[in-house]
Order: structure tokens, then sequence, then C-alpha cells
């Protein structure tokens, strides 16, 4: 009897792996990593190699594709398309396709118009090569993966580019948004010396390298580069998302960034996205929405951007994008 069952468990885990491979098909483009690195910091060892350009696809087999959820992740520190990974399974049933993209520069701001290109040239080849409807386009991102996704719908629309994605929608969890206040808080970190500086020193470098200066001395330039900014009276970029469903995750998380970091609720990032959403309305996005993940949502010890991703109901999130399809 023991051994019968055994072989029952053996099969129904080779049937269930046959199932999942035959229900997709992933397709993988990448250019040769550069022999090269970026500069990071002031100091000798603060460089970066550099990370493989490309992308990933994943086409449900076997039926049609109805839309198209993209992920601008990193192909290296990401550990290629790990968040895009998640949501494979709900996508493909539902006939969505995924891609995660990727540039050469390790933990890409979009600083630069170039990266911003390579990543729209590398969608546009992946349209192409495999005739993937436009429509039903939605970007989806936690972190810097979702910073790059508003960067790059900044741009694209800013420009006039011959090929435009039909975006639907833009899926957002605890990113940050307001670089003035994050430049503050990481400053903040430095002065008081409690926390692992790696992350506060690296960001405010970059940041002062391509701004060309502080928030006190280049104001502008932390606006320009800011979705949203609490401290920018015109708010120039909210205008960019006003016709686009917008659906935003925050896990503010505030004891244990008190406890741990010693953050004040000025230094988080649900701020950021709860004001991001207040000026959509103002400015008459009526198809907008806010989900807050309490501890309760999120049993993990560790509450960073990529515990509040894993946390969240990838089932319940995919039935929202496909609902919107519908309307």
């Amino acid at each position: 009897m023991k051994k019968i069952l055994n072989l029952t468990i053996v099969f129904l885990l080779m049937v269930g792996y046959h199932f999942k491979s035959v229900a997709q098909n992933v397709v993988e483009s990448y250019d040769p990593i550069k022999n090269d690195s970026l500069r990071i910091g002031k100091e000798e060892k603060d460089f970066l190699p550099f990370i493989a350009k490309g992308y990933t696809l994943m086409l449900p087999k076997n039926q049609e594709v109805n839309g198209v959820l993209i992920f601008l992740e990193d192909s290296g520190y990401d550990k290629k398309n790990k968040n895009s990974k998640q949501i494979y399974d709900q996508a493909s049933a539902k006939g969505f396709a995924v891609i995660s993209v990727s540039t050469s520069i390790p933990f890409d701001f979009y600083f630069s118009k170039s990266s911003i290109l390579s990543t729209h040239n590398l969608l546009q080849e992946v349209f192409i090569e495999h005739t993937l409807p436009n429509k039903n386009i939605y970007f989806i991102g936690a972190g810097l993966v979702g910073h790059r996704a508003m960067k790059y719908i900044e741009f694209i629309q800013a420009g006039d580019y011959d090929f435009t994605l039909n975006l639907k929608g833009l899926v957002i969890c605890n990113l940050t948004m307001d670089w003035t206040r994050k430049w503050h808080q990481h400053k903040r970190d430095i002065r008081i010396n409690r926390i692992n500086l790696w992350e506060p020193r690296f960001i405010n470098f970059m940041l002062e390298t391509h701004m060309k200066g502080t928030p006190d001395t280049a104001p502008e330039a932390y606006h320009d580069f800011s979705s949203y900014s609490y401290s920018d009276d015109k708010n120039r970029n909210i205008g960019f998302y006003k016709d686009y469903a917008v659906r935003v995750y925050i896990e503010p998380a505030i004891k244990y960034r008190l406890k741990k970091y010693f953050r004040t609720l000025y230094e988080n990032n649900s701020t950021d996205m709860v004001g991001f959403l207040a000026e959509l309305e103002l400015v008459g996005n009526e198809n907008t929405e806010l989900i807050v993940l309490y501890p309760e949502n999120n049993l993990t010890q560790e509450k960073n951007t990529q515990s509040t991703w894993n946390a969240i109901d990838k089932n319940n999130l995919m039935d929202w994008i496909y609902a919107h399809t519908k309307k």
C-alpha cells in the first residue's frame, strides 16, 4: 500500500510539472555582459559591474494573448525576473503575456535618456518579433521597478515615437516617488548613523551626481525627476497618469521602521504614494485604488519592498487587471 501511495505521489508531481510546463512558453534574449563597471560612490571600491541587457517573455501556450504585463526588472541584482515570475501562473490563466526588460546598468534609476530609449527599443523588438497585441498593456513594479515604469511613461509621453504602447493601467508597490524627501531621509540616516549606510550613501551620491546638486541647490531637477513631490507646488508630472487605471500597494509598517531604522512618518514611501493618489484625484482620475497591507497581511519579519511584493495576493491583482480589460 505504501509503495502504491508513493508511486501515486510521484505520478501526481510529474503530471503537475507537465501541465505547468505546457501552460507557458518562456523566451529569453540577453546580450553578453559588458566588461565594465559603474561608479556608485566616492571611494576607490565604489563600483558595480554591468549586467545583462535584454528581455524575458512568458507567453501563455495554446490560447490567444489578451494583454501584456511589463516589469522593468534588473537582470542581475533582482535575480532575473524574480517578481514577474510570481504572477506567471495567474497571467497565463487569463491569457496575458509577461515581459521583463533590463538595461545593462545595475540598479538603473533611468537618470539618462539612453536607458529609457534602450528599454523602449527592447519593448518594440519583443512586441514586433513575437507579434504581441498592443492592447491591455499594464506596467507593474515594486520599488525601483515601479519607479522605472513611471519614468518610462513620462519620457515616452513627452516625446514623439513611431512605436507607442496602448497602456491601460499601472500597478505600483512600495516605491519612492518624491526624491527630495528621499534625499533628506538618507541625509538623516547618515547624520544619526544608526543603520547600515550603504544604500543612503549610494542613492544620495547618484542623486547628487545626476541632479547636479542637492534639493537645496538644484530643486527643479529633483522635482522633474519625481513622479510626485510634496514640495513641488506644480506637481508637474501628475498629468501623465490621469487617464490610466492605477492601483497602489503600500505597507507603512510604522512600528517596524521606527524600531529598526529610527524612521519618522515622513521617511516612508507610503507618504509619497498616498500623496500621488490625492493629486491624481484632483486632476480628475477616478480610476484609482489604494491597497494597504497591515501586519496581519504580511507575517514576514523583514519589512521591505520585496517582502511587500511577496505578500500581495496575485490572484486578486490579476482579477483587477482582467476586470479593467472589459471597461
